[in-house]
C-alpha cells in the first residue's frame, strides 16, 4: 500500500480510536488485524528512514511512560493539545503492564505515519520481545490476535530510534548514560533492526538509572545496566556541550523529578501506574527558548 492509499484508512483510525474520549468503561476499541498491519509495515518504513539520533527543534511536549493506559493517553492529549496542534516526543515504554496497550501503540504508531516530522517516539525497555512476554503485550496481542502479529510489533520495536537531541544542548533517551557513550555520535553506529542485547549502549540508553548514593556506574540492582551517579551526569554534559538530560524510566509521585543539581529529569506519563501507585503524571514542556515548564495530569482520585 503506497503512502498516499495508507494515509486516508490511517486518518479513518485515528479518528475511531478517538471516538471513546470520556469513556468511563474504558473499553477495548476494536481494530481490525490488517489495519494493525498496514500501520506496522508503514511506520516500520518511516522508523528506518529517520536516523538512530534524532535531531529536531522546539517546541515540543516530552512524555514519559505510558505503558498502556491508553484512556490517560487521551488525558495527555485533551491537556497539552492532539496532534499537529502541539509537537510530541515520547520517550518509551508504551506497551506492557498496562490493560490497553495495543490501543496505546497503534495510537501513537498512527500519528508517527500522519505527522513523521512533529511526532516523534523513542525506544524503551519495553519495546522488546523478552520483556513483552513477561509483563503483559504478548499475552495482550496472542490473545486479541495472533502470535504473528506480536512478531511484527517486534519487527517494528527493533528499528525505533533511541536517542534525541533538541537543539544541540538537550539530550534525551528512555533509560540513562552508558560506560560505553563516549559520543553522542556513537549512537549513530548502532545498527538496525536490533534486538536489545544484554549490556553496552543500547541496553544503558534504555535500562540505566541515576541514583543519589552513587558515585561512577555501580551494577544496576535491576539486573541490568547500571545505576550512575552525579558525577557521570556533569561528565557527560560537559564532554558533549549540553545542558540537560531528559528520561523517562522511572516513576515519580509528581510525575517529574530532578537530579544532579537539576541537570537530569525524569518524566513519567502513567497516573495511578498500574491502579498500584498514586502517583500522577507530568508532561515536559520545551518551548522555543529551550525554557522548561510542566503539566501535571492528577492521578483519578
Amino acid at each position: 500500500m503506497s503512502n498516499a492509499a495508507i494515509l486516508p484508512m490511517v486518518q479513518t483510525l485515528i479518528e475511531k480510536m478517538l471516538t471513546v474520549k470520556g469513556n468511563r468503561m474504558q473499553r477495548q476499541i476494536l481494530i481490525k488485524e490488517e489495519e494493525i498491519r498496514a500501520v506496522l509495515t508503514e511506520v516500520r518504513e518511516i522508523f528506518m528512514s529517520q536516523p538512530m539520533l534524532l535531531e529536531i527543534r522546539p517546541p515540543v511536549r516530552v512524555c514519559g511512560d505510558t505503558h498502556g493506559q491508553y484512556y490517560d493517553l487521551l488525558r495527555i492529549f485533551e491537556k497539552c493539545g492532539f496532534p499537529p496542534y502541539s509537537n510530541y516526543l515520547f520517550l518509551g515504554d508504551y506497551v506492557d503492564r498496562g490493560k490497553h496497550s495495543v490501543e496505546t501503540i497503534v495510537l501513537q504508531f498512527c500519528y508517527k505515519i500522519v505527522y513523521p516530522e512533529n511526532f516523534f517516539l523513542l525506544r524503551g525497555n519495553h519495546e522488546c520481545a523478552s520483556i513483552n512476554k513477561m509483563y503483559g503485550f504478548f499475552d495482550d496481542v496472542k490473545r486479541r490476535y495472533n502470535i504473528k502479529l506480536f512478531k511484527a510489533f517486534t519487527d517494528v520495536f527493533n528499528t525505533m530510534p533511541v536517542c534525541c537531541v533538541i537543539s544541540e544542548k538537550i539530550i534525551c533517551m528512555h533509560g540513562g548514560l552508558s560506560p560505553d557513550l563516549t559520543s553522542v555520535a556513537s549512537v549513530m553506529d548502532i545498527e538496525r533492526p536490533c534486538d536489545v542485547p544484554d549490556r553496552g549502549i543500547l541496553c544503558d540508553l534504555l535500562w540505566a538509572d541515576p541514583e543519589d548514593d552513587v558515585q561512577g556506574f555501580l551494577e544496576s540492582d535491576r539486573g541490568v545496566s547500571y545505576l550512575f551517579g552525579e558525577d557521570i551526569v556533569n561528565d557527560f554534559l560537559d564532554m558533549v556541550d549540553m545542558d540537560l538530560i531528559v528520561r523517562a524510566h522511572q516513576v515519580m509521585e509528581r510525575g517529574y523529578g530532578f537530579f544532579a543539581s537539576r541537570q537530569l529529569v525524569t518524566v513519567f506519563s502513567a497516573p495511578n501506574y498500574c491502579g498500584e501507585f498514586d502517583n500522577d503524571a507530568a508532561v515536559m514542556n520545551i518551548d522555543d527558548k529551550l525554557q522548561c515548564s510542566f503539566l501535571i495530569i492528577p492521578a483519578a482520585k
